[in-house]
């Protein structure tokens, strides 16, 4: 007697192929969207050359601890930063304050090297606040 996939394979692909005849005989609609009354939105047409809105950043709460880093090279930001992110709850955001260009790079690659959330880069009248959340 015969066990397995072979015992069972002749009627479930007999069943499967059936349910494929079916369904390719039955007209269906692309979509609810492209029913009358459907929730599709077709936004206006852009004029040639137009530039495409950005979305507008989400708002970010207050960061709970703020690290002034101005003024000092690299890699003291960082080494501020690391030495305080534990000060604050998992989830907040903690911001650094720094001059030094090297910061503008080093921050975001702190953050994936350490698991943080890099939030996003505010330029200042002199240097940057880099804010980073907290992930755990």
């Amino acid at each position: 007697m015969a066990y397995g996939f072979l015992t069972v394979l002749p009627c479930n692909a007999t069943a499967l192929r059936d349910a494929a005849s079916v369904a390719s005989s039955v007209s269906v609609a692309s979509g609810p969207e492209d029913q009358p009354g459907g929730n599709r939105v077709t936004p206006p047409p852009r004029p040639s050359g137009a530039p495409r809105p950005t979305p507008a950043p989400a708002p970010t709460p207050p960061p709970a601890l703020t690290i002034d880093a101005l003024g000092k090279k690299c890699p003291i930001p960082i080494i501020m930063l690391a030495e305080r992110i534990r000060d604050v709850p998992i989830g907040a955001t903690v911001e650094v304050l720094a001059d030094d260009p090297a910061a503008k790079t080093d921050v975001p690659a702190w953050c994936m090297i350490k698991s943080q959330e890099f939030v996003r880069t505010i330029a200042l009248r002199e240097g940057w606040s880099f804010l980073v959340k907290r992930t755990y």
